[in-house]
């Protein structure tokens, strides 16, 4: 086989690889509706099952980060998709609330190692220029995952039950094991192996270095910002909210799921071409998703009565493509880190969108509860939702702040280091329309 096809059969079997891990990741989310009547539990302990598994995932980041510089993609690949496979197995037998966050537990441990490996994958294999795009195929092929969580696996938990469904799961991941085995190597034979930390206090070190960067720390606000209305949709409370909310049959609610999919499928490989052709403008292209999305959340949460479909659908593909707007975050870490420190900047990005996700999931299980307990309304009224859904804006709203906070010390980094200077965008499209033209 030569270079060129090894490396894209590689970059293949991360591809398929980082499927699985979506799907392990959104099988709660659809089954949100089940889990209620599964354990007979209130708001905020089924927000608590994703919640948990998210946090885990989070707090993961930063050492698989460290780990996988030291220890490459392909180790942590298999010890991933293993653990995804014994958490969705310990979930399919679970009867009781504990039982089921442990096997969630575990699965948000594998599912942490998946993504950043598979982005080291993707800078070590595909050459340079091809990398942004490269970065958005693999986040929306992921999201073919939520494809396979909101029709296959909706229709087997709804005609076989609970266990049968969640142990196909586990099989799936099961599947993951054995094409990591099979189609994943640290790097192409014959190419160096990157400087790695001779000790855990090097490897600190690095995480540190990596941390101070203004570029990392505007890639976690990029990935802070855009990513959580996705997954709060998708993982935990966009059926709950579809199907008792807006009234929605769970079969189209499953199926409305497959709007931010496809959103994101679609959009990701366009924002990635933009994002290599147009570098010192990326951070404004994650801000005009968020506000588009955001915008579109104020029409559907103040609209008088049940908003329209159509409007919903529109809400629903702004939210796909905040998905591949948060991939730009790893861009901006790519730009600025060395290649030996890649993986830990990584981590530190892909914490961001996790961490604003876990808070904004827990909010919106609290704040139902509050309507139902404090201001009597039913715990999935519209209204309830309306309420919850706020908590949105407080944690997006910060986000927003400190990520033009980084941009402007990114900016004043590279005017000192290379003598770059970003011109305000309305400032850079006046300057396009008074040049002249042939």
């Amino acid at each position: 086989m030569s270079s060129e096809r090894r490396a894209w059969f590689v970059y293949a079997a991360a591809l398929f690889a980082y499927v699985v891990a979506f799907t392990q990741r959104t099988t709660i989310g659809v089954a949100g509706v089940a889990a209620t009547d599964r354990f007979d539990t209130n708001a905020a302990l089924l927000s608590t099952l994703a919640v948990l598994q998210i946090a885990v995932y989070a707090g993961l980041q930063v050492p698989v980060g460290v780990l996988l510089d030291r220890l490459g993609p392909r180790a942590l690949m298999i010890a991933g998709t293993v653990l995804m496979t014994i958490g969705q197995v310990a979930v399919a037998y679970a009867t009781t609330v504990p039982l089921a966050l442990a096997g969630r537990v575990i699965v948000g441990v594998g599912d942490a190692a998946m993504f950043v490996s598979a982005v080291r994958i993707v800078n070590v294999w595909i050459p340079p220029r091809q990398v942004p795009l490269a970065a958005q195929i693999l986040g929306a092929t992921g999201t073919l995952g939520q494809v396979i969580s909101a029709v296959p696996f909706a229709l087997l938990l709804r005609e076989t039950g609970w266990t049968v469904a969640f142990l196909t799961a586990a099989a799936f991941a099961a599947l993951g094991v054995v094409v990591v085995l099979v189609g994943i190597a640290d790097r192409p034979t014959g190419t160096p192996a990157a400087p790695r930390p001779a000790t855990w206090t090097q490897s600190i070190r690095q995480l540190g270095d990596a941390l101070r960067r203004p570029g990392t720390q505007l890639g976690f606000w990029t990935h802070f910002i855009s990513q959580p209305s996705g997954t709060v949709i998708m993982l935990i409370w966009g059926v709950p909210f579809l199907v008792y909310g807006l009234g929605y049959p769970p079969p189209q609610a499953s199926a409305m799921l497959l709007v931010v999919a496809g959103a994101g499928l679609v959009s990701g490989p366009v924002l990635g071409i933009l994002a290599a052709r147009f570098p010192m403008r990326r951070s404004a292209l994650v801000l005009g998703i968020v506000s588009t999305m955001f915008a579109l959340w104020t029409v559907v949460l103040a609209w008088p009565g049940r908003p329209p479909l159509w409007l919903v659908v529109l809400l629903f593909v702004a939210i796909g493509v905040g998905g591949p707007g948060a991939l730009i975050g790893f861009d901006f870490a790519r730009s600025f880190n060395p290649q030996h420190a890649l993986s830990s900047a990584n981590g530190i990005v892909n914490v961001g969108g996790f961490l604003a996700s876990f808070i904004i999931m827990y909010l919106v299980g609290v704040l139902l509860d509050v309507a139902h307990t404090v201001f009597g309304q039913p715990m999935y009224s519209l209204d309830s939702f309306r309420f919850a859904f706020l908590a949105q804006y407080l944690v997006v709203g910060i986000g927003v702040g400190f990520l033009l906070h980084a941009r402007r010390r990114t900016r004043r980094r590279m005017h000192d280091e290379e003598g770059i200077e970003v011109a305000p965008l309305w400032v850079a499209l006046s300057r396009a329309w008074r040049r002249p033209r042939a």
